[in-house]
């Protein structure tokens, strides 16, 4: 059975996404509240929260076949600090990374690394703190490539996010694996001007993953929406008529044009500051009815919750997006168990990585190295 450890844990969406067949041997995480989910839907046996700094490698039991690391993003994204890996969160990545020098030191190093951060870590510090990251694996031994994969293949939200997938350069890597050359659909643009400002050894160690075509999503962002939802009321009349006179003409128009198709259109909302015609700073309400949700975000303030509007002819309805909704959008099962409390329950699904993402990587990607380094040892024995 594959091991792993789970640093930055959350509430374990890593964990579930690897599923039943791995073995967790310790979890970490620096927030009592998902610490606290994490032990409602997984136990404690493994779980150590506190900071990651204050860890010692004698804390991590055994030598896991995997380290998931799905540090702290808002030092990194587009919208926060700009501090990048020298800001108080996202900064945390380097404790984390100490805690890998020192297994290596031990002859415990994890075979495999998974990171998982922002779109924006490619760019933070004009691509220098992805090239501090490169750097850290291949000092460290890693062979190592990096996808951007956007969560909408799998589940209705639009959620773009970087993996950085590193194997310890002893491990043979299965040549169906790797490919030539970059493919635009998990190495886009911005990541390729990422790779070219990596260091020459970095660059060396640099692998570009081969993965399939994602499947074919079968969900719409409708198709996860209640009618009586759990944590969160329909907006009255007034409410929704206020939402509507926060849009602009275009997304005004968008409702009316939702309106004419006389059927059940839902749709996604989020509050933002906007400039006026006069220059002035405002909110604005934006809507879009493609069926697929927004990002979901960490709930810092109203504009950052997602609403949902719903249009079925000349009845427009709202409300904020339900927990166990943001739960399905990110890939959760029903039978996850989320905190009661309605802000820390979108802050765990918000500040997530989503399951079936992690589920596609480990089935396309870890388990294929793992198994072929697993039969490499058998034919030498």
């Amino acid at each position: 059975m594959p091991t792993f450890y789970e640093f930055f844990a959350g509430g374990g969406m890593a964990r579930a996404g690897l599923g039943p067949a791995w073995s967790c041997l310790f979890a970490n995480d620096f927030d009592a509240k998902k610490a606290a989910a994490y032990k409602s839907n997984w136990g404690d046996d493994h779980l150590k929260p506190g900071d990651v700094a204050s860890l010692k490698s004698a804390d991590l039991p055994g030598s896991a076949d995997l380290a998931w690391a799905s540090f702290p993003c808002q030092d990194l994204s587009l919208a926060g600090s700009g501090a990048g890996l020298d800001g108080e969160r996202s900064g945390t990545f380097w404790p984390f990374w100490d805690l890998i020098t020192k297994l290596k030191e031990e002859d415990r190093a994890p075979r495999m690394i998974a990171l998982e951060n922002v779109s924006g870590a490619l760019s933070s510090h004009k691509g220098r703190d992805f090239a501090a990251i490169g750097e850290a694996l291949a000092e460290s031994g890693y062979r190592f490539g990096a996808l951007l994969i956007d969560a909408v293949h799998f589940v209705p939200q639009s959620r773009p996010r970087l993996f950085v997938v590193g194997v310890r350069s002893e491990t043979e890597i299965p040549s169906a694996l790797i490919s030539s050359v970059p493919d635009l659909l998990w190495h886009p643009d911005h990541l390729l001007s990422a790779y070219e400002k990596l260091s020459r050894k970095a660059r060396e160690s640099w692998v570009w993953w081969k993965l399939p075509p994602p499947p074919v999503r079968v969900c719409a962002f409708a198709d996860l929406i209640e009618e009586e939802p759990q944590g969160v009321a329909w907006h009255t009349p007034e409410e929704t008529r206020r939402l509507l006179s926060l849009m602009s003409p275009l997304n005004r128009r968008k409702v009316e044009q939702a309106k004419k198709l006389r059927r059940r259109i839902v749709g996604g909302v989020y509050r933002r500051t906007r400039k006026d015609e006069q220059g002035n700073r405002v909110q604005r309400a934006e809507v879009r009815f493609d069926d697929i949700s927004g990002c979901l975000r960490t709930p810092v303030g109203g504009s950052s919750r997602q609403t949902i509007i719903i249009v079925e002819g000349p009845k427009v309805r709202s409300r904020l997006l339900s927990p166990r909704e943001a739960a399905r959008l990110m890939g959760l099962p029903e039978t996850y168990q989320l905190p009661a409390n309605y802000n820390e329950a979108y802050h765990l699904a918000g500040d997530g990585v989503v399951v079936p993402v992690v589920q596609f990587l480990k089935d396309n990607l870890c388990e294929a190295v793992l198994m072929s380094h697993e039969a490499g040892g058998r034919q030498a024995a």
